[in-house]
């Protein structure tokens, strides 16, 4: 029987990672003929991480709160351990002012989530003032830079209008309802995908520090899977400030959005918080190391992603032994 679901969370997983890209292709696309205002649709993209809110509300929505906070902590530090680690061992990830203004941003914004999180709690206010919190920090990193934040897969923005700019003729019409469509589609299969994570995690057991472990270990690294790989591609293309920039703003993105909507949908509550302590200090301590790492030279070199690639297995370790 537990093969049976770690086959159903290995098609759970394939699920949200195909949802989350079409979702992300196409929304852009989607919102910018519906003419969506500039704001709304950098609210939708940036940092864009349906993969995890979807993980986190469907684990709300079933009273697995364990799940919820392990998915939210253990993708954060999967991003800034795995995903930078295995860009920067393919090639240098550039850490200019750009991409350090994220994420020395997403520091206190880690801290003030933490202190929400510490008491093994979160209350549908606070889920409300952690969407806040993402609208704030969006708005903020939008007025220094001059222009919409570059986080997640903002970048489908522009491409979305290039794309319009050059359409030329056809039916808009037509074209509008096949975007809709894939975006409504990629919506279904995160759902699927997330619900049947959740329930093939509940399966394997019903003990909320186990749950919790795997939350942080397996479904953190599953919803993060997927920025895993577009650091990876891009590495080989010859990656961008703006993809580390988008890789490292999530951060913010899943202690704010994500966390916030998980306990709008229902309260969060662990039965012991501690369990979550360790964690929530590695999270923080996870893009504190990145930056401290990445700031002398002002990139991430091969070393630097060795090191972040092993650090990462000795946290899943200290975790697992808990």
């Amino acid at each position: 029987m537990i093969v049976l679901w770690i086959l159903v969370i290995l098609a759970s997983v394939a699920a949200i990672v195909w949802g989350a890209e079409t979702f992300a292709e196409h929304l852009g696309m989607a919102a910018v003929r519906l003419r969506v205002s500039m704001f709304a649709l950098s609210l939708l993209l940036a940092g864009a991480e349906p993969e995890e809110l979807a993980t986190a509300v469907a684990a709300a929505v079933k009273d697995v709160p364990g799940i919820a906070f392990g998915d939210v902590i253990g993708a954060n530090i999967a991003i800034c351990l795995v995903a930078l680690g295995v860009g920067a061992v393919i090639a240098p990830l550039p850490f200019g002012k750009h991409v350090r203004r994220y994420a020395l941003f997403s520091v206190p914004i880690g801290a003030i989530a933490t202190a929400f999180v510490w008491n093994g709690q979160v209350d549908r206010l606070e889920g409300a003032l952690l969407v806040g919190l993402y609208i704030l920090y969006v708005a903020i990193i939008w007025i220094v830079e001059r222009h919409p934040p570059t986080l997640g897969e903002t970048e489908e923005l522009e491409e979305a209008q290039a794309k319009l700019a050059n359409a030329e003729g056809g039916n808009i019409q037509s074209r509008i309802s096949k975007e809709l469509l894939l975006v409504i589609a990629g919506v279904i299969a995160m759902a699927i995908g997330a619900i049947l994570l959740v329930e093939a995690v509940r399966q394997i057991s019903n003990v909320e520090e186990t749950q919790t472990k795997l939350g942080l270990t397996l479904v953190g690294f599953a919803t993060a899977f997927e920025l895993v790989v577009l650091t990876w591609s891009s590495s080989r293309r010859g990656i961008s400030e703006v993809v580390v920039a988008g890789v490292v703003g999530s951060f913010a993105y899943n202690v704010t959005m994500t966390l916030g909507t998980a306990a709008i949908a229902r309260p969060l509550q662990v039965l012991d918080a501690t369990n979550l302590h360790l964690s929530l200090l590695l999270m923080l301590a996870s893009l504190l190391f990145v930056i401290l790492l990445a700031i002398p030279k002002g990139f991430l070199d091969r070393i630097a992603g060795s090191i972040l690639l092993a650090v990462y297995l000795v946290i899943v370790v200290v975790i697992l032994m808990q």
